[in-house]
């Protein structure tokens, strides 16, 4: 049976070309995302074998995408694609379940082997990878965790998104005091206490790109 494949990029070229490399090995690309929302749906919807999802995608960033898709296809492995090769996003990433960290620039070259290793329950990291980094975490050394809740790194993507307390409330379904609050929790928890702070610490966590 060929592998069944969810693609997630916010970029319709770059997910076309990676489509045309799937395909061409004989993999079936079951559904296309634009953003991490649609994702986790389309994953629920379609249960891939794999699903390949970019890191900064709107609504909803790809590590966060991952998490939700452990909870609503438990089967699906996940790969990440990504310009980042610092500790930090490599190390969120492998906490938030992902079964595959590779460079976009090594996608034309590595997607394929990727996919079909991690498929099989291996974990897969690009060459050039820091393996000191992947080695601390199997080996429980690395104990840091996400200060964030999962409703706290959303509200957080979406203030530096730029989106108005109300525009959050209407896509979560809440009342915007709610909202208020989230922010002001994520605020007091990384002691940061302006919107511009907020979106720096957003960048430097991968959550949008600059």
């Amino acid at each position: 049976m060929p592998l069944r494949i969810l693609l997630a990029d916010d970029h319709p070229m770059f997910l076309q070309g990676v489509a045309d490399i799937l395909e061409r090995e004989k993999m079936v690309i079951v559904a296309q995302a634009h953003d991490g929302r649609e994702a986790v749906r389309l994953a629920e919807k379609h249960r891939p074998e794999v699903a390949v999802l970019d890191l900064a995608m709107p609504l909803l960033n790809g590590i966060d995408a991952i998490r939700e898709i452990g909870k609503v296809s438990p089967d699906t492995k996940t790969i990440l694609l990504t310009m980042h090769t610092e500790e930090q996003y490599i190390l969120d990433a492998l906490r938030a379940g992902v079964n595959g960290y590779l460079l976009k620039t090594r996608a034309a070259a590595d997607l394929v082997q990727a996919i079909r290793e991690v498929s099989r329950g291996a974990l897969f990291l690009s060459s050039g990878m820091p393996r000191e980094v992947l080695q601390a975490y199997l080996s429980n050394k690395e104990k840091r965790t996400d200060p964030l809740s999962a409703r706290e790194r959303e509200v957080l993507q979406w203030i530096a998104e730029g989106k108005t307390m109300k525009e959050i409330a209407a896509i979560l379904g809440i009342s915007v005091k709610t909202v208020e609050t989230h922010r002001m929790r994520l605020m007091e928890k990384l002691d940061i206490h302006e919107t511009a702070g907020l979106v720096r610490y957003a960048i430097r966590r991968g959550v949008i790109q600059p």
